[in-house]
């Protein structure tokens, strides 16, 4: 899995960096429209750091997976090259 480091701005409610609202990746700006999916890796092995994935949709109906490393509060993007959602 190929994975790209990128500033994330998140909503910070009940705890801190709750869930992501846009990203900046190749300084482009890009504001989350919605997360589809998400899910929590644990820290079993220690090869898999815990983290949390979103899949999400942007602005411009884009489709990003991005890892949020919760120990060391480090965000990449894990799919690099967007899925154009009208074309689907």
């Amino acid at each position: 899995m190929h994975t790209v480091p990128i500033e994330v701005y998140c909503y910070s409610g009940y705890k801190a960096d709750e869930y992501p609202k846009c990203f900046f990746w190749k300084g482009e700006r890009f504001d989350i429209k919605e997360i589809s999916d998400r899910w929590y890796q644990g820290g079993c092995n220690p090869d898999y750091p815990v983290a949390d994935y979103y899949k999400i949709i942007t602005m411009h109906n884009r489709q990003y997976l991005i890892k949020h490393e919760v120990e060391r509060d480090r965000w990449y993007l894990i799919k690099p090259a967007p899925t154009d959602l009208k074309s689907e």
